[in-house]
């Protein structure tokens, strides 16, 4: 049976129009996934209109959620639905602690975009299966204040100290996969961040 999932993007920032044909891509070549796209309007999330999704695949940046719009995601995803935040989600909607209390935690800065090894540090994860223990990337390396309830999968060095790529969390009965890779449209054609994606949207789903 399909997932039935919704890939939405928007905001300002980042290129969300060159990265979503990626995230679409990666599901698609998958063959698991029924999946509609929507862009910038927000107001998807309000009321019951997230209810035919199993899981939302979200890169968005800045921007302002309502009440109404927060609202109705917390309680699509609490109801055991899945959540998989791409890089900028963590840096969407900076004035709302409870949607970054969704997330798990948000963006505070970056060094330069350049080439860095991501490391697995749980192998054994659904989201991490298939996925290599070690590869380097080409991307912008996020620095998050997070929750550290999280359970990080993956992590990568700057200055020495281990910063959190890719994690997982309750929300309610509902799953929550964060990203941080994925910047730009080069940084979404590398194998390991497809297989992250496909793997992280089928675990929050509960697939």
């Amino acid at each position: 049976m399909s997932i039935k999932t919704l890939v939405f993007g928007g905001g300002g920032i980042h290129d969300w129009k060159g990265i979503q044909p990626h995230l679409v891509a990666a599901l698609e070549a998958d063959g698991g996934f029924e999946i509609e796209t929507a862009q910038e309007d927000l107001s998807v999330f309000e009321g019951d209109n997230l209810k035919p999704y199993d899981a939302l695949v979200f890169h968005y940046t800045v921007g302002d959620i309502s009440p109404a719009q927060r609202e109705g995601l917390s309680n699509w995803l609490a109801s055991g639905k899945g959540y998989v935040g791409i890089h900028s989600a963590a840096d969407s909607f900076r004035g709302d602690p409870d949607y970054r209390n969704i997330v798990g935690g948000y963006f505070v800065t970056h060094p330069r975009y350049r080439q860095y090894q991501v490391s697995l540090t749980n192998v054994e994860h659904p989201v991490t299966n298939g996925v290599d223990a070690e590869f380097f990337v080409t991307d912008e390396q996020y620095i998050l204040n997070y929750d550290s309830r999280v359970q990080v999968l993956a992590s990568a060095l700057h200055k020495g100290e281990a910063h959190p790529v890719v994690w997982t969390k309750p929300h309610g009965d509902g799953r929550v996969c964060y990203i941080a890779l994925g910047h730009d449209p080069s940084a979404c054609e590398h194998p390991m961040f497809a297989k992250l994606v496909v793997n992280g949207t089928r675990w929050a789903s509960g697939g």
